[in-house]
């Protein structure tokens, strides 16, 4: 099948942090007329979310930690409560939810499962992130969790009850959309 789209001009606007491109390109429409379009995309690469529950008790593991995006749009402390997540950087996605769950969450987990891939917003972003369940008990915690000092990581691991993260979600509390789609994953599935 043919591509519809071709790209005309690449230019990287910053490389600060992540990669933003502003991408002009041609795009053949549906009815056969070209058009052009530009659009500035941002690159940060993929990564990998997971969420941690626990059958006995009933509860989940989140994080909340300083985001700062969130704290110039209108979140008030910047703190969010999210599942925990990292970049791929070099990794698949396995290795590297499981590096980041012992980073963030202090929780050594062996067995997890994939259970979506998705874009977070198309948008503008061009990261796939893939999503990820797993049983854990105490004797998994390992450390304290707290993620990287030499990332600039203060995260603070929460053990919440599985129907207190959902009525959370209805109060605003948790505003992440991996985090919402994760828990609701669990309901659909009743994992809880």
């Amino acid at each position: 099948m043919q591509s519809k789209v071709k790209i005309l001009k690449t230019e990287i606007l910053s490389d600060n942090w992540y990669i933003l491109k502003k991408i002009t390109y041609e795009y053949l429409k549906g009815d056969g007329e070209k058009q052009v379009q530009t659009r500035e995309a941002y690159d940060r690469g993929n990564g990998a979310t997971i969420l941690l529950y626990n059958k006995e008790q009933k509860t989940i593991i989140l994080t909340r930690q300083f985001r700062l995006p969130t704290f110039i749009n209108g979140n008030e402390t910047g703190l969010l409560i999210e599942a925990c997540a990292g970049l791929l950087d070099k990794d698949n996605a396995i290795d590297c939810i499981r590096r980041e769950t012992e980073e963030e969450t202090g929780y050594k987990v062996i067995n997890v499962t994939k259970v979506l891939e998705v874009y977070m917003s198309p948008g503008s972003v061009t990261e796939m992130l893939s999503f990820f369940i797993a049983e854990y008990t105490n004797e998994m915690k390992i450390t304290e969790g707290d993620g990287l000092e030499h990332e600039g990581e203060n995260t603070e691991v929460l053990e919440l009850f599985f129907d207190d993260a959902l009525h959370m979600i209805e109060t605003g509390d948790i505003k992440d959309g991996k985090t919402i789609i994760l828990l609701q994953y669990l309901r659909l599935k009743n994992l809880l």
